[in-house]
Parts: C-alpha cells; structure tokens; sequence
C-alpha cells in the first residue's frame, strides 16, 4: 500500500502522507498508532478472565497471576531487543510480526487446559507481541513530528494507558456472553486484524525530512550534537535512573490501588473496582500533557514536577483515614497521572539527548528501567503488606524514593554537550 508518495521535483514540498500534503497527512498516523497500542495495551486487563480462569481450571491465586507476570517480563525484554531491528528491517514488518504473534497469543490461550500451558502462550507469547509491537507507533510518530515529538509520542501512547477503559469492557462483555475461551480467542482474531491492518500504513519520512513552515521557532533550541555511546553518558544513568523511579512508584500503586481503597479508606469492593477506571483515565490523559511539558521546558524541571506531586499523594495516603474517600481518590489520581507521565517523557526525554537517528535502539536501552522498577517495586509493595499488615508503611518508602528522584533529576537528568 502507498501512502507514503514522493510528487515532483520537490521531494518535502509534494510529499504526500495518505494522499493528503505531509504536514497534514501525518495526523492521522497519531490514531492509528493509539489504535495499536490500545490493543497492546489489553494486556493489563488481565483481572478481566483472571476469576473465570481460576474456576475453569482451578488454580489458585498465585497461579493464575503467572500469565500476567510472565507477560509483562517479556514485554519488557523483547522491547529493548525489537528496537535495534525496526531500522533494520521496518516499522510495517516488525508491527505484522508483532500483531501474529500477539494474536496468536490469546488465540492459542483459548485451548489451554493448564496453567502451564497458559503461561507459554498468554505469558510468553502475548508479552512477546507487546514487547515486539510497542516501540514502533512511537518511532514513526517521532519521525513525522519533529517539531512536535513530545506531543505526538503523548497523543499516541494514550492508546496504552486507556486500553482498560475500553477493552477491558469489551472483554467482560464477552466473557458474559460467550464465557472466557471463546473471549480470547476473539480478541485474538480481532487485535492480530486491527493490528496487521494499521502496520500497511506505518511508515518512516524521508530522511533529514520536517514541515517546511515553523520548524525552528517550534522546537527547543539545544545544539545538535549527542554522546557517541549511550551507555558512557551521564545523561543516561540519570534518565534510567528516573525513570526506574517513577515506574516503580508509579507500578507499586497500580498494583494496590483496589486493596488500599478497600482497606484503608473502607470503600466498598464495586466502588473501588470504579475508582480503578477514574485512575486510568488520568493515566492516560497525563501522556500528550508530559509530553507537550517535555518539548518545552528542560527535562529535570518536568521531572521534579512529577515527583513532587508523587510526595503529595504518599503524604495524603500516609494521613488517610477510614471513610476519607476524596483524600483516596486524590492521591491515587496524581500516582497514577504521574507513572502515565513518565511513559511520555522518557521516549522524548531519549529523542532530546541522545541521536534521533538512533531513537529505536536508544530508548530500548532506556526502557529496561521499566522493567526493573516493574519488578522491584510489585516485589517490595506485597512484602511491606505482610511485614506490617497494612498498606499504610508502603507510602513512606515512596515518599523516600520521590526524593531521591528529586534529587538524581536536579544533578543528573542533564543534557551533555560533548559529540
């Protein structure tokens, strides 16, 4: 499919983006890559066929979160590897391969009889497709928004914080009609058609290529000049280090937020499930915000403001009382804006101090600290629950770690200027 045509003599001034001129075509890549990772972003409304599952095939609590688990570890594995491959072979066949393979994760989960089973195909499988798809509509969208690639990459990466509000509907309503197997082997089909369908129209701009009115005025004046080698660059161990930060935190909350709703605050099991959904609704809307914040103004500054709004959510919930319902909502509102924040900043924090020509690659370096927070901080959270035998004592290691973030911002999360 040819969306993308060079017209004339003039390769930028007639190129054409789905037949439209490019600085008007390329918008329509932002939905479409939300579209993407809306379906990827499915994978979090795992609790969704998690109870129907544990009657099914009799597991027990532990068991049945196994899938969950072992998803998120590959998807937070294959996501630094696929991106060294995008360059390489293209956004449209990584974004296939990872549409098959997800796909063909629930579809195969729908014939498990054991849990066994279940974690090679929903936990290996699906986390694989996530981890394979999740970087490129964020790729192609940064390519095309030069002038605006913390906007774009937020616009785009909302699709993955609202997948719950809406495919997690979806999936309930299914299982209600036609129970959990025949659900996943339907949204099987239904990502891996959505999926393939949008990775025909992904593709990369011209090299060298910007909208020809506004470009320098748009974009924050910084020389062009980059580390050679990530991996030597202070910049970087300040980047992972914040952004291993702020998902820790961040993922610690998501994990506890009905449990501390309904044992802290003594809300009722439905009216915590509800808040659930108002929380990811500010995850959501947090990304295009952080990421218009992060085109504007420098990095640590948009950083120590998500910390700080971190510390006023851990001081909220650490003097929170039974039936201080507004008090819960409120913190667990700016906890869960704040982790939607840093999944907009750290790709366009990685665009500004690194090569943009080597985003792909860099930021699957950069993303590794997702996977570490992830694990450390669902670790630790259930492990302060049986040491004290309340959530309260988990706000205060929070509160720590926001400072320290606040901290490792100030001194490290700072362009360097040598080549």
């Amino acid at each position: 499919m040819a969306l993308l045509k060079p017209m004339g003599n003039n390769r930028d001034s007639a190129l054409t983006v789905f037949g439209l001129p490019a600085e008007r075509g390329r918008w329509l890549l932002i939905p479409l890559g939300t579209i993407v990772l809306m379906c990827l972003g499915n994978v979090y409304s795992w609790s969704i066929f998690r109870k129907s599952l544990e009657v099914e095939l009799n597991l027990s609590a532990t068991e049945s979160l196994l899938p969950y688990t072992i998803a998120l570890v590959f998807y937070a594995t294959l996501m630094p590897i696929t991106g060294f491959y995008i360059p390489r072979i293209g956004p449209r066949m990584v974004t296939a391969l990872g549409g098959i393979v997800l796909g063909a994760g629930y579809i195969l989960s729908s014939f498990a009889t054991n849990i066994g089973t279940l974690v090679l195909t929903y936990g290996v499988m699906a986390g694989t497709g996530v981890g394979i798809t999740y970087g490129v509509p964020m790729l192609v969208v940064a390519r095309w928004f030069p002038d605006k690639k913390g906007l774009a990459v937020g616009l785009t990466i909302i699709g993955f914080g609202l997948s719950p509000l809406i495919t997690a509907p979806l999936a309930n309503r299914l299982i209600d009609i036609y129970t959990v197997r025949p659900t996943l082997w339907i949204l099987g089909v239904i990502f891996m058609v959505i999926i393939l369908g949008i990775a025909t129209t992904l593709t990369l701009p011209p090299k060298g290529w910007h909208p020809r009115q506004g470009y320098g005025a748009s974009i924050v004046k910084e020389p062009r000049t980059y580390p050679k080698n990530i991996l030597k660059s202070q910049s970087f161990y300040g980047l992972w280090s914040c952004y291993a930060i702020g998902t820790l935190i961040g993922l610690s909350a998501i994990g506890i937020s009905g449990p501390v709703g309904e044992e802290i605050i003594n809300v009722e099991p439905g009216t915590a499930a509800m808040s659930v959904s108002l929380f990811a609704l500010f995850n959501g809307l947090s990304r295009p915000l952080f990421g218009w914040l992060s085109d504007r103004f420098r990095p640590q500054y948009v950083a120590i403001s998500s910390y700080t709004l971190v510390l006023i959510a851990c001081v909220l919930m650490i003097n929170a009382q039974e039936g201080q319902l507004a008090t819960y909502l409120l913190a667990f509102c700016l906890l869960w804006f704040c982790l939607g924040g840093w999944l907009a900043m750290a790709p366009i924090i990685t665009l500004r101090f690194f090569n943009p020509e080597q985003y792909a690659q860099n930021y699957g370096i950069v993303f590794t600290a997702y996977g570490v927070g992830a694990l450390a901080g669902t670790l630790a959270i259930g492990q302060l629950r049986d040491w004290f035998g309340t959530y309260t004592y988990a706000f205060y290691p929070m509160a720590l770690w926001a400072v320290i973030g606040i901290v490792v911002a100030s001194c490290m999360l700072k362009r360097e200027r040598a080549t």
